[in-house]
């Protein structure tokens, strides 16, 4: 086990190295950079003074020289400070990842509560009105984009029946009631495009393993439909939906960039959207390193729950 986490830890090196240097060359690609975007169109801003600008942000060194200081304090642990305000890209991380932390855990939540049950009984029921509502849910689940799930959210629960805020953000330990309120609209949002994915592939999966010969061996030994649906059957159905769960943890972060905007979240993704606007590279280069390292680190974590859901499988 502690050999097979040490692999894929040294494995996703080289992942993690192509995702900094191709965030950092198309940062570098857009037109403009944070001095543009600093001086914007103010005419008293001469070019010498916009060069000054440039060295003082190390923005006139070479690329490689750029990119080999940058990637050298990172492996000290410093994600440098933002070319814009100054503090540094771990602390504004620090303070922000929380909010993107919950909004996708409850994002996650939402999607398990809705989908599982509902794929369980398009299965057991096939060909009836569940699956076809399962199948009809799961391609609109996959095929609406989520700014616009977020838009009619907004419009019917916030706008036409005021029920909950339509954006806004209230800090969990300063009022948990107002937090929940503000983040059941986001949640839902994230939650219900995964859903969809979620719904499909966990139908499929327990359609192929009611159809196997240790399922008819335990009806035919008297044991109840429950007993055989929920303890034999969803356990082992379970497993590609852990796998599709891992594959769209990235997806539900970079969701969350809009989702985050949509609703005016201090997350993670306003933040690197806020960086993309102003051109400020060491916060999105920090961001997105930092999105990355969490989507391995979560795939591996999925990787090592596949043991706990069928002992069979071990690691060497």
């Amino acid at each position: 086990m502690v050999g097979y986490v040490v692999n894929r830890l040294l494995a996703a090196i080289p992942t993690l190295l192509g995702v900094a240097i191709i965030t950092f060359l198309l940062m570098r690609a857009v037109p403009g950079d944070v001095v543009t975007s600093l001086v914007g169109l103010e005419a008293n801003v001469n070019p010498e003074r916009m060069a000054e600008l440039r060295r003082l942000f190390g923005l006139d060194l070479p690329l490689h020289v750029q990119f080999g200081q940058w990637l050298g304090a990172v492996l000290q642990g410093d994600f440098g400070s933002s070319l814009r305000t100054g503090r540094e890209v771990a602390q504004d991380l620090a303070l922000r990842f929380p909010v993107t932390l919950q909004l996708t855990l409850m994002g996650l939540l939402t999607a398990l509560l809705i989908a599982v049950p509902l794929g369980v009984l398009a299965a057991i029921r096939r060909g009836g009105f569940v699956d076809y509502f399962a199948s009809f849910f799961a391609i609109l689940g996959l095929s609406v984009p989520g700014f616009f799930l977020a838009l009619l959210l907004i419009l019917l629960f916030a706008l036409a029946l005021g029920w909950l805020p339509p954006a806004g953000f209230v800090p969990l330990a300063e009022n948990p009631a107002q937090n929940f309120r503000h983040m059941v609209l986001p949640a839902l949002s994230l939650g219900l495009i995964l859903a969809g994915a979620v719904t499909r592939i966990l139908r499929s999966s327990m359609l192929e393993v009611l159809s196997r010969d240790y399922i008819r061996t335990a009806r035919a030994k008297g044991l109840s439909e429950r007993v055989v649906i929920f303890r034999h059957a969803l356990r082992n159905a379970l497993i590609p939906v852990v796998t599709v769960i891992g594959i769209q943890f990235g997806s539900l972060l970079g969701g969350a960039v809009i989702i985050e905007q949509v609703f005016s979240l201090p997350g993670v993704g306003r933040f690197a959207l806020e960086g993309i606007n102003l051109r400020d590279y060491p916060v999105v280069q920090g961001t997105v390193l930092f999105v990355a390292t969490a989507a391995v680190l979560v795939n591996l974590w999925v990787d090592l729950l596949y043991s706990l859901i069928d002992p069979r499988i071990r690691y060497e």
